[in-house]
């Protein structure tokens, strides 16, 4: 299946892209409501996280594995511009303790610390993260990278990303308006698209995630 054959150059792979950074904001408040709620311990809402967790992980995987080393090669030499993707990788670790943070306060008993308090943490950092890649690192990838890096990126990714596919694509349009639920899947493959509604989003759906 071509799931993320797409021209990154192009409105198909910023709309990916950005999808995705707001998927995680909206999931990171949701999580900051279920937690001032007193709700953030509700196995919902733990099952939310999880996938949130899961996500984060792959994007950040693609990006630190197979994105940012190839724009590195491609700006060799300019220290300005690889203080960029250094600042990026740099982001993704400080965010490490951070979940874990969440992770314990979210234990069995709550012994973890402020619940509230962890989540506020994390979604600060990570709106940083991600305004300063929006404004800093994804312009300069696609300033530097030809086509046919692109491509190439896409087909390891495709091969990586195949499996979690059924997952990302009703997560990203959980609850978002109609106009951006319609560029994001439009953005996608007529027959992924024709799965996500008969299939995956219904799936997605009897999950309840975040619901308390």
């Amino acid at each position: 299946m071509e799931t993320f054959a797409v021209q990154p150059r192009d409105m198909t792979c910023h709309t990916l892209l950005y999808a995705a950074h707001q998927a995680f904001r909206r999931d990171l408040d949701r999580l900051g409501a279920a937690a001032a709620a007193g709700k953030g311990r509700a196995s919902h809402v733990r099952a939310g996280w999880e996938n949130l967790k899961e996500q984060l992980r792959l994007h950040q995987e693609l990006e630190d594995g197979w994105l940012w080393p190839r724009v590195e090669r491609a700006v060799a030499g300019r220290r300005a511009e690889r203080a960029v993707l250094e600042e990026m990788r740099a982001d993704h670790a400080r965010m490490v303790p951070l979940i874990a943070r969440v992770d314990a306060a979210m234990g069995a008993a709550g012994q973890g610390g402020d619940l509230p308090a962890a989540v506020r943490e994390l979604r600060e950092a990570l709106e940083r993260h991600l305004l300063h890649e929006e404004m800093s690192a994804l312009p300069l990838a696609e300033s530097v990278l030809t086509g046919a890096e692109w491509r190439a990126l896409t087909a390891e990714a495709r091969d990586r990303c195949e499996a979690g596919t059924p997952l990302f694509v009703p997560w990203v349009v959980d609850g978002i308006g109609p106009v951006e639920r319609s560029r994001f899947l439009t953005a996608l493959p007529r027959p992924l698209r024709e799965l996500n509604r008969v299939m995956w989003e219904p799936r997605y759906r009897k999950r309840r995630l975040w619901s308390i």
